[in-house]
C-alpha cells in the first residue's frame, strides 16, 4: 500500500529549475590541454617587421587624407624696446621710441598723478615742455626734454630709497674735491639713478643715513614741520650727571636757538653713566655734539640707531639695503 505523499515544505525546491547537471569530466577536451597565455601583439607576418615609414600624403594632403593646417604667427614689434633677462625668460621693458614718449606718461610715470589726471592737466594747461605751455592730448617727449608741473621739474626715473648703516671715516657730501672718503663710494653701483643723502652725519659720526631721489619726500623729510625723530647713542668721555640729565630733558637755549630733547635717558646695559641714548628731530648742524659740549662733556662716540622709524636691524656697519614698499608708505605718511 502506498504512503500517502508528505507535503511539501515551503521554499523548498526554489531554485531547482535553474540548476543544470554538471557534464562529465572526461567528455570535456579542453580540460586536458594545458593553459598557454597568447600574446596579443605578436605578430610573425614578415611585411610588419619592416620599419615603418613617414606617409606623406599626410603632410601633402592625398585622397583619404585629412590635410595639415598651416598656422602663421605675426611678429612682435621690438621697435624702441629693449631685452632686459629675466629668471623666466626675456621680457620688454617699456621706454622711449623713435618718436618719444607720451607726456602723460612721462607727468605720470613721475608721480605726480595717474594718466588720466595727467590729460587733465595737459587741457588746463600747467604742464610745459622746454619752458613753453602744451595742452594737446598726444604730444610725445624725447630724451633731454624739460618736463615742468608749475615751478617743479618733473623726471621720469624710477624713485630709490637706500638705508646707509655710515661707517667712520666717510663725509656726507655727494661731491667735494678735498675728501678723501664720501658716503657716495660706499653705495657705489646701488642703482644706475643719480641718488643724495637726505640730511648729513659728521666724519666720525656712524649710524642710519637715508638717500633718495625723490625729491618731495627729502623736503618733507628734512622740514622742521614733520618732527621727524633720530635716535643717537652716545659715548662720553665722563659720567653724565643727574642734573644736567635733566637740564638736557628740560630744554635749553644754544646759540640763541631753542633745543627741545624728546627725551633722554641712560643706557640700562651699561657698566657706567657714560653712555646716553638721546632723541630729538631738531635737524642743527651738530646739535648732539654741541649740546653736550656746553655742559662740560666730550662726545666720544656718536651713532645714529634709529631715524624716521628706520633701524639698523640686520644692517651691518657699512652696508645698504634698499627700502620695502612698507616703508616707503610709511615715510610718505608721515606729516
Amino acid at each position: 500500500m502506498k504512503t500517502p505523499r508528505q507535503p511539501r515544505k515551503p521554499f523548498q525546491s526554489a531554485g531547482k529549475r535553474d540548476k543544470k547537471p554538471m557534464r562529465p569530466a572526461g567528455k570535456d577536451d579542453r580540460m586536458k590541454k594545458p593553459f598557454v597565455k597568447k600574446d596579443k601583439f605578436k605578430d610573425t607576418s614578415e611585411d610588419r617587421k619592416k620599419p615603418l615609414r613617414k606617409d606623406k600624403s599626410s603632410v601633402t594632403g592625398e585622397e583619404g587624407r585629412r590635410p595639415v593646417k598651416k598656422t602663421f604667427s605675426r611678429p612682435k614689434p621690438t621697435v624702441g624696446r629693449k631685452k632686459y633677462p629675466t629668471r623666466g625668460g626675456h621680457k620688454f621693458k617699456a621706454g622711449y621710441t623713435d618718436d618719444g614718449i607720451r607726456l602723460n606718461k612721462y607727468v605720470a610715470n613721475a608721480g605726480i598723478c595717474s594718466r588720466r589726471e595727467a590729460d587733465q592737466l595737459i587741457l588746463a594747461g600747467v604742464i610745459k615742455v622746454n619752458g613753453e605751455v602744451v595742452s594737446e592730448l598726444g604730444t610725445k617727449v624725447k630724451p633731454g626734454d624739460k618736463v615742468q608741473y608749475g615751478d617743479q621739474t618733473l623726471s621720469n626715473e624710477k624713485k630709490r630709497y637706500l638705508l646707509l648703516n655710515k661707517q667712520k671715516g666717510y663725509v656726507t657730501t655727494t661731491k667735494d674735491p678735498h675728501a678723501k672718503n664720501t658716503v657716495m663710494e660706499l653705495i657705489a653701483g646701488a642703482c644706475k639713478e643719480r641718488i643724495y643723502p637726505v640730511g648729513r652725519l659728521d666724519r666720525n659720526t656712524t649710524g642710519l643715513l637715508f638717500f633718495t631721489n625723490d625729491g618731495e619726500l627729502a623736503k618733507k623729510l628734512m622740514h622742521p614741520s614733520s618732527r621727524i625723530k633720530k635716535l643717537y647713542h652716545v659715548v662720553l668721555d665722563q659720567a653724565l650727571k643727574r642734573n644736567d640729565l635733566l637740564k638736557i630733558a628740560g630744554g635749553f637755549t644754544l646759540d640763541e636757538e631753542k633745543v627741545q630733547v624728546d627725551s633722554i635717558a641712560y643706557v640700562e646695559t651699561a657698566d657706567d653713566r657714560r653712555e646716553v641714548g638721546i632723541e630729538l628731530h631738531s635737524g642743527q648742524n651738530r646739535v648732539v655734539r654741541r649740546i653736550f659740549e656746553s655742559l662740560g662733556y666730550k662726545v666720544t662716540k656718536l651713532d645714529r640707531v634709529m631715524y624716521a622709524g628706520l633701524t639698523k636691524k640686520n644692517l651691518p656697519r657699512g652696508k645698504w639695503r634698499m627700502l620695502s614698499d612698507r616703508e616707503v608708505i610709511d615715510l610718505q605718511r608721515l606729516r
